[in-house]
C-alpha cells in the first residue's frame, strides 16, 4: 500500500503535495458540485477543468513551493480536500489563502484545523507579510471561518471564475503575531 508523505501535520490532518497520480482525489473534490458551486460561475467543473486545476497546483509547487496542498485524515488516509496558499502580491510578500473541503467533512472543525496549520506554516516557514482571502458572497461558512481565524474584511474584489464581487480579507503579520 502506498503511504503518503506529509510535510505538515496537525492532530488529525496530514498535508501532502499534489502529483499527477492524484487525479482521483482532484475529481472527488472538484467534481463535487457542493464544492464547486462556490468556485466557478456555472457551479460545476468539467473533467478538463479539473485536470487543468490539478496541473496548475503541481506547476505552482514546482515554481514556488506552494499550492493548495491535498489534505488527508492521518488515522485513515482519507482525502478530505485541499488547503494552502498561492501567489497574490509578490512585491509585498502577501499570499492568497484558500481551502476546499469535501462536504462529508464539513462541520467537524477540520476547516479551522487545516486553515490554522496553513496560516502558521505561511508566517513561520514561508515568512510572508500577510495572507489575502476572498470568498463567494453566498458562502457564509467561509465568511465565519475567516473571521474566526483573525482575517479582517478589507474590500470587495472581482473574482473572474465566478464573475462575482467577493468579500476580501487580510491577515497581516502584525495581527497574526499578536493573536
Amino acid at each position: 500500500m502506498y503511504i503518503r508523505e506529509y510535510f505538515l501535520k496537525t492532530e488529525r490532518l496530514g498535508f501532502s503535495i499534489w502529483d499527477s497520480d492524484d487525479i482521483k482525489y482532484a475529481n472527488s473534490l472538484w467534481g463535487d458540485e457542493n464544492v464547486t458551486k462556490f468556485i466557478v460561475a456555472n457551479g460545476k467543473m468539467s473533467i478538463n477543468q479539473i485536470q487543468n486545476r490539478l496541473d496548475k497546483e503541481i506547476e505552482m509547487y514546482l515554481q514556488n513551493n506552494i499550492q493548495y496542498w491535498p489534505v488527508f485524515l492521518l488515522q485513515t488516509n482519507e482525502h478530505v480536500g485541499c488547503c494552502g496558499v498561492r501567489s497574490y502580491n509578490t512585491q509585498d510578500k502577501i499570499l492568497e489563502f484558500g481551502i476546499h473541503l469535501k462536504p462529508l467533512y464539513w462541520g467537524q472543525g477540520i476547516a479551522q484545523e487545516a486553515a490554522q496549520a496553513v496560516i502558521d506554516y505561511s508566517f513561520n516557514n514561508i515568512r510572508i507579510n500577510g495572507l489575502f482571502a476572498g470568498h463567494n458572497p453566498k458562502n457564509k461558512d467561509s465568511a465565519r471561518l475567516l473571521k474566526k481565524l483573525g482575517f479582517k474584511y478589507t474590500h470587495e474584489e472581482f473574482y473572474k471564475p465566478t464573475g462575482l464581487q467577493h468579500p476580501s480579507y487580510l491577515l497581516t503579520k502584525e495581527d497574526y503575531s499578536s493573536s
